[in-house]
């Protein structure tokens, strides 16, 4: 008997990656592939790769000659954003078998089952106008929560960002057809999905439907216990999905809301779509209704022209908004954005420097957020083995717990108290009820 072929999975990037690398391990699976971790050798590599920053792209090239040097007969197949804008530089590493474009995602598993081992690289690549299609993903298997692809693609062209053209178009699927996804994810035995998409709030621009029409749809699902919404533009933070949100007993109190700049002139630059007062009042708004969320922040330091009064403007900004943490980017120069060529690039030195204020700012924060809650009782979804023969869990309003291990625990709701802030998490005892 001829045994199965393994094939591991390397994700970069986004959770939109995350779900729809969990879509293409499916399709591998079904058709008798062992799926192996990604730690271990395989006869198929598949990377899902990432274009956000000049690193995310460099990681992806470490990868692949990391796999191809400890396993040089392994077949190696790229996909996602960084293969959609240069394929042909990735197809000159050796190594690499396919280089898939985002529109030909979807079929990776066929040209990979095709292949008759390592017989030089092909390359299937698309121009952005191409990018129209839709590839429903979903992840289950990892994690006891799961990420629900709603939405692709984005119309904003911000300045600094390549995700229009590795992504093109905002679109989506129906509603009907997304609710049927939740409902597989439910049966599955998941009971948390993360809404993802690459400008989620921007739902409905295939359909004409509407985003919070969505997430009603979605809070009907039977079996599924709790939602976050992975990440949502200021301005499509609408007063309509927090009132939404906040009434529902299945969205938690957890928002990830980019700001990049705290300054007006800034964000101008950048081409943002609001200015540092609604990316306040949207906070505020939500605050008053959900006052124990937990929000995080995407922050970009270092764009061209930034001043130490711009930054000022941003520090301060977050300082008095005390979000729980922050996501800080020092801004990379993506070629083919309006950013790349503007005048007055910021030296190295001070957007690390800049950053490094930030991270500071940022772990004062968290400890404040997590502290308040010790000695208070929470709800806790627990997921698999941790370290230290301790498992970690998440409250609604996104805390990190950690009890001792116990197998019955994993993928369960459970109520604990909060003890003590470390360096891994909040410790935490059960409460029986």
């Amino acid at each position: 008997m001829i045994a199965p072929k393994k094939v591991s999975f390397h994700t970069l990037g986004c959770k939109l990656n995350f779900s729809e690398t969990a879509t293409i391990a499916r399709q591998f699976e079904e058709h008798g592939y062992l799926r192996a971790p990604s730690s271990t050798q395989a006869d198929i590599c598949v990377i899902n790769s990432c274009a956000v920053t000049e690193h995310a792209e460099k990681k992806c090239r470490n990868l692949i000659r990391k796999i191809h040097r400890e396993n040089p007969s392994a077949i190696i197949a790229v996909t996602g954003c960084y293969a959609q804008l240069r394929p042909e530089e990735i197809a000159a590493i050796e190594g690499v078998d396919l280089v898939l474009s985002n529109r030909d995602k979807g079929d990776l598993f066929g040209r990979v089952a095709a292949l008759n081992g390592k017989e030089g690289v092909q390359i299937y690549s698309c121009d952005t106008a191409e990018l129209t299609n839709f590839f429903a993903a979903f992840s289950t298997g990892d994690r006891t929560r799961a990420f629900l692809k709603v939405q692709d693609g984005c119309d904003y062209k911000c300045s600094y960002c390549t995700i229009h053209y590795a992504r093109g178009g905002s679109r989506n699927l129906p509603i009907a057809d997304l609710v049927r996804e939740a409902e597989r994810i439910a049966a599955s035995g998941r009971k948390e999905i993360v809404v993802t998409g690459i400008n989620t709030g921007d739902f409905g621009r295939t359909t004409g439907e509407r985003f919070p029409d969505l997430l009603r749809a979605l809070d009907r699902v039977e079996g599924i216990e709790r939602y976050r919404i992975s990440s949502i533009e200021p301005n499509l933070l609408t007063d309509e999905v927090i009132d939404l949100c906040a009434a529902s007993a299945k969205f938690q109190p957890h928002f990830h809301i980019p700001l990049q700049s705290g300054s007006d002139r800034i964000l101008g630059l950048m081409r943002r779509r609001y200015q540092s007062d609604v990316f306040r009042d949207r906070i505020d708004k939500v605050r008053r209704l959900m006052p124990d969320t937990f929000f995080g922040v995407d922050v970009i330091v270092g764009f061209p022209t930034e001043t130490e009064e711009d930054f000022a403007a941003t520090y301060g900004l977050l300082e008095s908004l005390e979000p729980a943490y922050l996501h800080i980017f020092p801004f990379s120069e993506r070629p083919g954005t309006p950013a790349a060529t503007m005048a007055g690039r910021v030296k190295d030195s001070v957007k690390t420097e800049r950053a490094a204020r930030l991270n500071e700012l940022c772990t004062a924060l968290h400890d404040r957020f997590c502290r308040h809650y010790l000695g208070t009782e929470a709800d806790v979804l627990f997921e698999g083995r941790g370290r230290g023969g301790m498992m970690f869990g998440y409250t609604g309003n996104y805390i990190k717990c950690r009890v001792p291990y116990d197998a019955r625990l994993v993928n369960s709701i459970r109520p604990v108290r909060l003890l003590e802030l470390t360096d891994d998490g909040v410790t935490a005892e059960l409460i029986e009820r």
